[in-house]
């Protein structure tokens, strides 16, 4: 096999890296350093002079972060006692051993998923050193704000999907498949919608995202739909009445993303295309808006008690899957850790032994796209299985809008016909891609 090319860094000025290193990371501690003033009072009510203390405390030790970013300095060894310490110690000093002697890793020569990571970590390390807000979620109101915001479009999948179950039982085949592929495109533009809908740009949004769905078709830029089917299908005509076919969802973001999984997840339990499934999120807040247990939990009440009936019907549905035991949420520490998912094996034998359970593996969204393909600066006609670099627990697939430097996969001249005609192609949000990969 060819060797691996070099990681995506903030050395490479000029780069989307770059430019996330320089101005959008700062920006997010500086929202979150906001949004603890901002509950000042909040904290006081709840723990009285112990609440402002923290609260001044940690805004304190996040200033302090944000200057060590913008000032390139190294990186230093988290101290905060948590389970997860001893693996992002060692994870820096293999950094420092990749480098000359003298160096040390640091913001923006160290490789932009590993420091992109270390400074959601450090934002809840800040939080871990200064309880009673310890537990204090800085992302939830960002996330609230975008549930509510995308009302419209989780009534309208919510009555599309109930509407359909009611005749599940007489699709035919191809029927069947019409709707997975529908469902599957909804999911994989969830994040797409979601963006949209939060800077109010256009009612079409409001209305139902599946109407969208023609017109985005020609933004897949990769659709390996029909492996996906085939596989799924086959293995429902397989099965006997003892078997299991489980399907694995690694979750990205909360709000509206996390309905429109939710939704593909209740159509491929109602259509027996799947009997189990088994959602993985994030243990501690991370990257904004990605999905938590307390946000899983959430999102499901909020359903179960909404207005309209077809939402909470939604919500009653799911939470009795859950009590069912086949929509099952699982966290674990890998997901919050910088490792590509090629050292999963090594690192988290357990998360590892456990997707291997599955029939098949849907990763949602661009950062877990980024640590399946260790975040490089592949060739953009890079076959999918060499970039994931031996990960193969089971059959998987990735559900991605672009929105980061890297992309395998695609056609010959496809990416460089990109490169000119739109230099900002990788990180619009605009193009998708359904990658699937079979081999073991």
């Amino acid at each position: 096999m060819a060797t691996v090319p070099v990681s995506l860094a903030g050395s490479f000025q000029g780069s989307f890296a770059y430019f996330t290193i320089k101005d959008r990371l700062p920006q997010i501690l500086t929202r979150v350093i906001d949004t603890l003033h901002r509950h000042k009072n909040e904290f006081f009510e709840e723990h009285g002079e112990k609440g402002i203390e923290a609260e001044k405390n940690a805004i304190s030790i996040l200033s302090k972060l944000r200057n060590e970013l913008q000032t390139d300095k190294p990186l230093v060894p988290l101290d905060d006692k948590l389970p997860d310490v001893p693996l992002w110690n060692q994870y820096l000093e293999y950094q420092q051993n990749l480098l000359d002697g003298n160096e040390q890793p640091s913001w923006f020569q160290s490789p932009w998923l590993y420091v992109e990571c270390y400074m959601y970590r450090r934002i809840h390390e800040a939080l871990v050193h200064n309880p009673p807000i310890d537990d204090y979620d800085v992302f939830k109101e960002a996330k609230v704000h975008s549930f509510f915001e995308s009302q419209q479009a989780i009534i309208a999948l919510c009555t599309y999907l109930q509407e359909l179950l009611k005749n599940i039982e007489d699709l035919d085949e191809k029927q069947l498949q019409e709707e997975f592929f529908k469902l599957l495109q909804v999911s994989l533009w969830g994040n797409k919608c979601d963006l949209s809908i939060s800077a109010g740009e256009d009612n079409s949004q409001k209305a139902s995202p599946l109407k969208l769905l023609d017109n985005l078709k020609t933004f897949i830029l990769v659709d390996d739909m029909e492996s996906i089917w085939s596989l799924l299908i086959n293995s429902k005509k397989r099965r006997t009445s003892k078997d299991v076919t489980r399907v694995d969802i690694v979750l990205d973001n909360a709000g509206y993303e996390l309905i429109t999984d939710l939704i593909l997840a209740d159509f491929l339990l109602s259509s027996k295309l799947v009997t189990e499934i088994h959602f993985h999120g994030k243990c501690i807040p991370w990257y904004v808006s990605d999905t938590t247990k307390q946000d899983f939990n959430w999102t499901i009440k909020q359903l179960q008690s909404a207005n309209n009936r077809w939402m909470s019907r939604c919500g009653m549905n799911w939470e009795g899957s859950i009590k069912k035991g086949v929509l099952v949420y699982h966290d674990h520490m890998f997901w919050t850790l910088p490792h590509e998912f090629c050292s999963m094996a090594q690192v988290a034998t357990d998360l590892y032994t456990e997707l291997q359970k599955s029939h098949l593996i849907i990763f949602k969204g661009d950062l877990n796209y980024r640590k399946l393909t260790g975040d490089r600066k592949w060739e953009f006609t890079v076959p999918f299985h060499q970039a994931l670099n031996k990960f193969h627990p089971a059959p998987l697939c990735s559900l991605r809008t672009l929105k980061s430097d890297v992309q395998v996969g695609l056609k010959p001249g496809q990416g460089e016909q990109f490169v000119t005609s739109e230099p900002d192609w990788m990180i619009c949000g605009k193009y998708g891609v359904v990658q699937f990969d079979a081999s073991l």
